[in-house]
């Protein structure tokens, strides 16, 4: 039985200035993840760049984040293919290399209505006895899992979870009322987690995590442990930062973050670039003044 909550990172890829794969920086920030207490592990999502990885990348980067995990945490593989056939094909090869769960997108590029949609998710499950989070984010991918998919989608036994990032913090409660405690529900908008995680979400997919882990976890524990005082406290002080998350940037903002707090580089892959002129400076001083006034966690 899966039982997939807390705080699950999305991680960042990491790349030599060539932008080839840096598998020594990406195992040190998996281990460095897992140590902080983070409860799951994710690579190749869109923080991932997953799109920019061939498929043979894909896999050695799962491969990499099982072994330096060694158990300790789940680690999942998101699955964002251009068809069904190849994101079935992804899921048969993470379950062979011993991945504990996928994070599927619908197919990208061409929007599929609701029946293909619905045919997308189904076919997948069936391609792996691997657990699924199904990964809900119209505004970036254009297609729209409503409270009433799921529902249809209910009696698909290995889509265990879903990761909610519609930017509409009104779903969450929809969702438990169209099926009831059916699914595990994460947030997948760190900007929105505190208000998820008050309304029933269980787990939260971040992103600055990368490079902000102690105070994304402390977040998640005060929650969790009912002090909503003292979580918005903090929760106020990352909002900046966690504003971060939802541009069409947020590989480059946040690896920028990572490597000001000496967690990762900013290497991306192209056609990402890194950032430059007043994007960067602006970027910059978000993150700088978040430095300055980091609070002290508790012990």
């Amino acid at each position: 039985m899966t039982d997939w909550q807390g705080v699950f990172p999305a991680i960042t890829t990491q790349f030599k200035p060539d932008q080839t794969l840096d598998s020594a920086a990406t195992a040190a920030l998996v281990e460095r993840l897992v140590k902080t207490g983070c409860h799951g592990i994710i690579v190749n999502g869109t923080l991932g760049e997953g799109s920019a990885l061939e498929a043979d990348e894909k896999r050695a980067v799962l491969k990499l984040a099982i072994e330096t995990a060694r158990g300790r945490v789940p680690v999942l593989t998101g699955v964002a293919e251009y068809t069904t056939k190849l994101a079935c094909r992804l899921a048969a090869d993470a379950e062979k290399l011993g991945a504990a769960g996928l994070m599927v997108l619908p197919a990208m590029v061409y929007k599929s209505d609701s029946r293909e949609t619905l045919q997308h998710y189904r076919t997948i499950a069936r391609a792996s006895g691997l657990p699924i989070m199904v990964y809900n984010n119209p505004i970036a991918y254009k297609v729209d899992v409503t409270p009433a998919m799921f529902a249809d989608l209910a009696a698909e036994r290995t889509i265990v979870a879903i990761k909610e990032s519609s930017d509409d913090v009104r779903r969450i409660s929809d969702i438990f009322n169209a099926c009831g405690e059916r699914y595990t529900l994460f947030c997948g908008v760190d900007d929105l987690a505190l208000e998820a995680l008050m309304l029933g979400c269980k787990g939260w997919v971040a992103g600055l995590v990368n490079a902000f882990p102690e105070e994304t976890m402390a977040i998640y524990d005060l929650a969790r442990a009912g002090r909503y005082t003292d979580a918005l406290q903090l929760y106020r002080w990352f909002m900046p930062l966690l504003h971060l998350d939802v541009s069409t940037k947020l590989v480059q903002y946040i690896k920028l973050a990572q490597a000001e707090t000496g967690t990762g580089t900013e290497t991306v892959r192209a056609p990402r670039l890194v950032l430059e002129g007043r994007e960067r400076e602006h970027v910059l001083t978000v993150i700088r003044q978040a430095l300055q006034r980091r609070p002290k966690l508790a012990a």
